[in-house]
Parts: C-alpha cells; sequence; structure tokens
C-alpha cells in the first residue's frame, strides 16, 4: 500500500528542518526503528549462534545510539537547533519515517540493511552500542539520497 499521502503536505515545502523535526513522523519512526532493529539483531544473533537457537528479542533503540548516528552521518542540520539526545534521536526516527513513506526503503530491506552490519558481541552492552551505532549511521548514509539536500 501507498502510503505517501501521509507525508504530502512536508513535500509541498520539503526541507532538512521540517522534515527531522516532525513529531509525527518521529513517532512514526519510533515504531519503525525499534521494530527493524529488533528483529535485525534476531536475525544476527540467531545467525551467529553456535547451538543452532533461534533468538528473538524485542528491544527499544536506545536514544543515544540514534543521536550518535545522526552525528556521525553528519546530519544534525535536519535537527532543531540545541537538539539534546532525545531530540537528535526524534530526528533519526522522523528520517526513517520519511524515506519509508516516501516508498524509498521497505522495512525487510531496513532488517537486511542494519543486521549485515551488526557485529561483536551483543550480549555486551558497550559492544551492542558501538555495533548499533555503526549500523544506524552506515543506515543513514545510505538514505541521504532521498532526502533534500538544503
Amino acid at each position: 500500500m501507498d502510503y505517501e499521502f501521509l507525508i504530502k503536505d512536508i513535500n509541498l515545502n520539503r526541507s532538512q528542518k521540517k522534515i527531522g523535526t516532525d513529531k509525527g513522523l518521529a513517532k512514526i519512526g519510533d515504531g519503525i526503528v525499534n521494530l527493524t532493529y529488533s528483529i535485525a539483531k534476531s536475525v544476527f544473533l540467531t545467525k551467529n549462534s553456535s547451538n543452532e537457537k533461534i533468538i528473538r528479542t524485542g528491544v527499544k533503540v536506545n536514544k543515544k545510539i540514534l543521536a550518535n548516528a545522526l552525528k556521525n552521518a553528519n546530519m544534525k542540520n535536519f535537527a532543531k537547533t540545541r537538539a539534546d539526545a532525545h531530540d537528535l534521536a526524534d530526528t533519526t526516527e522522523a528520517l526513517v519515517a520519511y524515506v519509508w513513506l516516501s516508498n524509498h526503503i521497505s522495512l525487510p530491506e531496513l532488517i537486511d540493511f542494519l543486521s549485515s552490519r551488526l557485529s561483536g558481541d551483543l550480549s555486551l552492552r558497550n559492544e551492542e552500542t558501538e555495533s548499533a551505532t555503526e549500523a544506524f549511521t552506515n543506515l543513514l548514509n545510505h538514505i541521504k539520497q532521498f532526502l533534500p539536500e538544503s
């Protein structure tokens, strides 16, 4: 199904700030980000399990992971001025939602993209944070092509 009508108003005056600071997009993106990361982590853990056990996770992505990914991808210009970690995470979520609603990336593509970029021992908090930050940084760099340049 086509959901582009949900961003029709944003596309009238499409700008980095308008997309990155839209609270509705951030709320939709929150669900997309948490769903796709949970499945991506489950895929990664299952494929890398030594005992062939299927592992299912349901995790929320830490705001610091999303905030640092936005900074690492040099995309803070999409966020509001003087944004804190929560605002930067919301911006990341809004960008993911915008690209998904624009039909530029599907949920399976997001899952595959993230799971293929995870690494290390995700049972260790520091390693998971580092790995997830890198995966989301790569994702943001990938979706830049579907976002306005100014």
